[in-house]
């Protein structure tokens, strides 16, 4: 028998209630090597993760929800932590090296936790010699009187030191969210001066007027600038550039969704490219320097860029099998001229002037998100844009991206992303399941977390592995480094994935699961394909 809510249909029914379990499940489950914050952040993880794929509530409600929960569950000013205190007690120091203290501190196991700073402890086993009712007699050469011994193991402050309800809150000023907004303020600028359709003219002009090439030449377009700024700023001009494409179509014409989904697709994968292309390159490249190993600019394009060509070859075809246009030519409008109007010049030169900063990154050494509050704060200032249309603005999107990043905020200060990590026993495995376990954990965790802090948490433990030896002589730490990055940049399955995917999901063209088959189809493709260049490509190009 179906149930459904009011409103909601049969499968938004089922991703509610599996959401709502979702959030209590992990509290129930015998999880003691993670923290009571732990537990409550994977459980709001878990209802995330249900709830925006199904979507019992609109996506950006769900990222709301998803920060009233951290603000209420794991803030130091929330009901569950304020006025908390780590209950302690000093142990009693006896003759050789033998200790009295509170029964209820001993575990299961026959260990016991210290703290040792601040949402800082550690486990320290011991040996009992003798019950005496609410203490215990117990040896152990490394317990000091300096300790402090937590009388309550499960307490929920242990291994966790809860941050500022601000740190969630704050999201919202994020500088991902500042250059969304600068990005969606030229998109909106371009369209009502009719940039867009200029650009349209001049960038689809020498690919014809055929469908499948035009999609060629949006993809192509996209990656190149990708690979030299901000695949984020990239994806929100390139969608002004669909746009006028996508208003010529039939309403049910689902090559729509091709043309849309080309737009984050190619800004994703053309990220790669460069060490400048997207954090995590640079994360890699980083830990790589620190470790005495340097990585040229001109290296890095030649061991990604293959890649980078075949995926978006494949995912070219990809989009046209799963979204077939309709019409063999597009009867594009080539016609018009640039508006001289001052305003619109006004736009040209703001626009001008952000777009060579944001290619110019790396030399002026500005930030992309500081860069964008120049249209910001010039458009309205000049009175480009006025109050109706900044009302106009995806605003839900800022909230999505908002959620997405409190979200990994969350899991990174609660250590659920690094007990997510360590779960796997990565030293048992072979060469060729350490390449897909690494990819599939990179880009699993990219799916729902930022992927430069996914590419921080990971290279720690790859650097570790290389060091440690258990992998032997086929473990290579640049190959390996570069699977972590690559992997990183292929995770697009959800609008909160990465930042070109919520700007091409706030045009309300397709659906999330639309967005989800491609993605998903794209990770399984990328992985095999990681695995192949790992094993014949890479090792000729990577000493």
């Amino acid at each position: 028998m179906k149930v459904a809510f009011p409103g909601l249909t049969s499968i938004q029914s089922a991703g509610l209630i599996l959401g709502v379990i979702g959030l209590f499940v992990p509290l129930l489950l015998p999880l003691d090597s993670l923290s009571v914050a732990g537990q409550l952040s994977l459980g709001i993880f878990f209802m995330a993760a249900i709830f925006w794929m199904f979507e019992p509530i609109p996506i950006f409600a769900t990222s709301m929800l998803v920060i009233l929960l951290q603000i209420v569950l794991l803030s130091a000013q929330g009901p569950v932590y304020t006025n908390a205190e780590l209950p302690v007690d000093k142990p009693v120091t006896l003759e050789d090296h033998n200790w009295q203290i509170p029964s209820s501190a001993i575990r299961d196991d026959e260990t016991i936790i210290v703290a040792v700073a601040p949402g800082e402890t550690e486990s320290i086993e011991v040996e009992i010699i003798d019950r005496n009712g609410k203490h215990v007699i117990v040896r152990s050469t490394e317990l000091t009187s300096d300790h402090a011994v937590i009388t309550r193991p499960e307490h929920r402050l242990v291994n966790y030191k809860p941050n500022s309800y601000t740190d969630y809150l704050g999201t919202l000023a994020n500088p991902i969210i500042i250059l969304f907004l600068g990005g969606f303020m030229l998109a909106e600028a371009s369209v009502k001066y009719n940039l867009d359709k200029n650009l349209t003219r001049y960038l689809l002009h020498p690919f014809g007027s055929q469908p499948r090439f035009i999609v060629l030449g949006l993809m192509l377009v996209t990656a190149v600038l990708s690979a030299f700024m901000s695949n984020t700023a990239t994806a929100a001009m390139m969608i002004t550039v669909i746009l006028p494409i996508i208003a010529q179509l039939e309403p049910g014409d689902r090559f729509k969704y091709g043309l849309a989904l080309s737009i984050p697709i190619a800004a994703n994968i053309g990220g790669i490219t460069t060490p400048i292309g997207t954090p995590p390159n640079a994360i890699v490249i980083a830990a790589l320097t620190e470790y005495g190993i340097s990585i040229s600019f001109t290296d890095w394009i030649i061991i990604t860029a293959p890649l980078v060509l075949v995926m978006l070859l494949f995912s070219w075809w990809l989009l046209l099998t799963l979204f077939p246009p309709s019409v063999k030519r597009f009867q594009l409008i080539m016609e018009g001229t640039f508006s001289l109007s001052p305003k619109a010049v006004g736009l040209y030169v703001i626009f001008g002037i952000t777009v060579l900063l944001w290619v110019t990154e790396n030399s002026h050494g500005i930030p992309s998100s500081m860069v964008a509050f120049l249209p910001v704060a010039a458009l309205v200032t000049g009175g480009i844009l006025n109050k109706n249309d900044i009302r106009k603005l995806p605003w839900e999107v800022l909230w999505l991206m908002a959620g997405g990043i409190s979200l990994g905020i969350g899991m990174d200060k609660t250590g659920l992303a690094v007990w997510m990590i360590s779960a796997m026993d990565w030293s048992s495995l072979g060469y060729i399941a350490l390449i897909l376990a690494f990819s599939a954990v990179a880009m699993i965790m990219s799916n729902f977390l930022s992927n430069t802090v996914t590419a921080t948490l990971l290279m720690p433990l790859v650097i570790s592995l290389h060091v440690s030896g258990i992998m032997g002589d086929q473990f290579n730490l640049v190959i390996t480094g570069v699977i972590i990055a690559v992997a990183c940049s292929l995770a697009m399955a959800l609008p909160i994935s990465t930042p070109p995917n919520a700007i091409a999901m706030s045009t309300g063209i397709f659906r999330t699961k639309d967005m989800a088959k491609m993605g998903i189809i794209i990770g399984i493709v990328g992985v095999m394909l990681i695995l192949a260049y790992a094993i014949f490509f890479w090792p000729l190009v990577i000493n």
